[in-house]
């Protein structure tokens, strides 16, 4: 908003939390496809937000705005060193569209993960990635919350060609 742009998306808590994963996608590719299908929109997905923008676009056509991801989940992670791990719901989804070539990619996509995320693991990232024809940018000694300063930079650079659009995040 500082940047001079309306920004509107969903919070993936409370109400929304509290329905079903597969209701959850479907209410997100609806708010896409109503008010977010032309090519100035900007969509930013963060961590499981990334998860739930990612699962929709496989009720879709590729994506025809601009997206970014940050930090997103992608499916099935681990930590042994704090014993802690999530399973989402279809956690293997994504890797098996992308794999049999069904995953309908975005058509600009931006995606940036740290180096030391576990939720977000850049190796699983990075993989999901170079099977869709995208990149990932993998952050040197980034955790799940990116730097302030990075992120800044990133949005002053991935903004700066549009206009006064809306941005949707996920």
């Amino acid at each position: 908003m500082s940047r001079g742009f309306n920004v509107a998306g969903r919070q993936t808590i409370g109400d929304f939390k509290a329905i079903p994963f597969s209701d959850q996608i479907a209410i997100i590719a609806e708010d896409l496809t109503n008010n977010y299908w032309r090519e100035g929109a900007r969509v930013i997905a963060n961590s499981f937000g990334a998860y739930l923008f990612l699962n929709a676009l496989t009720l879709m056509k590729p994506y025809i705005g601009k997206v970014l991801l940050l930090s997103p989940i992608v499916g099935e992670f681990s930590n042994e060193d704090i014993r802690m791990g999530f399973i989402p719901p279809h956690s293997g989804r994504l890797a098996q569209n992308a794999e049999n070539g069904t995953y309908p990619t975005p058509l600009h996509c931006e995606i940036h993960v740290g180096e030391l995320d576990w939720q977000s693991n850049p190796a699983n990232v990075t993989k999901l990635a170079e099977l869709l024809g995208l990149s990932a940018t993998v952050v040197p000694s980034g955790g799940h919350m990116l730097d302030k300063q990075y992120v800044s930079a990133v949005l002053d650079r991935w903004l700066a060609p549009c206009t006064a659009d809306k941005l949707a995040p996920a």
